[in-house]
């Protein structure tokens, strides 16, 4: 019966105060009272988690392959701070990846789906037409990767 009345509870302070909710609910988990645990929320949240990490996977590529274009079409504005902007975008995108070990399969296919939108942002800050560009990534997951490539 107590449970009935605190998941209802539960879930309206998901909604009031979030950063509450999650107090309360990993005092609760670490107290074993799972049936007391707003479930249904527990388990969106487990999924954005996964969701997140994806996101931020497609943000840093998307970041590290335009300013790789940038520095091959433009050799002529290439700077220290898109090579610092290469090294800080691989680093952290390492960070992710060792937290996160399986999205490693998934950089191909991330490559793949950003690189449409990181053709446009090139050809709009680069001000050359999009058809300068491949259409498809010149540039390999390991050449993304790797925190010494710099194209040609």
């Amino acid at each position: 019966m107590g449970s009935k009345t605190l998941k209802p509870a539960a879930a309206s302070l998901y909604d009031e105060d979030f950063a509450v909710w999650t107090a309360e609910t990993a005092r609760l988990l670490r107290a074993g009272r799972l049936d007391e645990v707003d479930i249904e929320h527990v388990a969106d949240e487990i999924e954005d988690m996964g969701k997140r990490d994806k996101r931020e996977l497609h943000s840093r590529l998307t970041v590290l392959i335009l300013d790789l274009l940038k520095w091959k079409w433009q050799p002529e504005r290439q700077t220290r701070g898109w090579q610092s902007t290469l090294l800080t975008q691989r680093a952290e995108l390492d960070r992710l990846l060792e937290d996160s070990p399986s999205l490693r399969r998934a950089i191909a296919a991330a490559v793949a789906k950003v690189y449409p939108a990181v053709l446009l942002s090139a050809a709009l800050e680069t001000g050359r037409p999009a058809t300068v560009f491949p259409s498809e990534c010149p540039f390999s997951p390991d050449q993304i990767l790797d925190r010494e490539f710099l194209p040609e």
